[in-house]
């Protein structure tokens, strides 16, 4: 008898942050991200040459859950979430070994682009969404075995989820995703007028 089985799962968590509180949670981030946007001179230089139209911390506060109370609270309700994800994936480590490292704002404007990118030198890797209009770009994960894929031919339209090249989610103001830092992923360009607003964040054990 035949059997066909999946092995090397690729593995991307989604969850509500918290049941509770989620619209307080994000109008007080949402206020610290317009801070940050409007004061932050060298984030902007940074996000010019590396982040077109956009603007993000990445290059100058990259670590806010260690300077602004907001985001430490932010940081304790993905711990909880981290760890259910790490559960799952059966990594052998110490209960609170795995941290958060890097915590950064994302502001994502008409034309903005996130362009095709993993995370080195992290873990696991995600984002919070604080604030979606409707037509919010989606983000996109690749793959990671398609450098390999050599003279596969193409897939059928249609096919299962599980068997296509590439998968997309949308977003959602109060959900955080979750992934292993060495997935590449992507936002295509923003069509919107609306400011689609992010925390983006790694975790590390070493």
């Amino acid at each position: 008898m035949s059997s066909v089985k999946a092995w090397f799962p690729t593995f991307i968590y989604e969850a509500p942050v918290t049941r509770t509180g989620v619209a307080a949670l994000n109008r007080t981030l949402l206020g610290e991200c317009q801070k940050l946007r409007e004061r932050d001179l060298a984030g902007h230089k940074w996000s010019a040459k590396n982040y077109p139209e956009g603007y993000t911390s990445y290059g100058s506060w990259n670590r806010l859950h260690q300077t602004h109370s907001t985001f430490t609270d932010l940081r304790r309700h993905l711990d909880r979430h981290v760890r259910n994800f790490a559960r799952h994936l059966e990594v052998d480590l110490p209960p609170g070994r795995l941290e958060m490292t890097d915590c950064w704002v994302n502001v994502m404007p008409r034309y903005a682009v996130h362009t095709l990118h993993l995370h080195p030198v992290a873990t696991i890797s995600g984002t919070y969404y604080v604030k979606t209009p409707r037509g919010s770009s989606r983000i996109r994960f690749e793959d990671p075995r398609l450098s390999r894929f050599m003279a596969a031919p193409p897939k059928r339209a249609g096919c299962r989820a599980e068997n296509q090249a590439q998968i997309t989610y949308d977003v959602t103001a109060g959900q955080v995703l979750l992934w292993e830092s060495w997935l590449r992923h992507e936002v295509r360009p923003s069509t919107i007028a609306a400011d689609r607003v992010s925390i983006s964040f790694n975790y590390n054990w070493f």
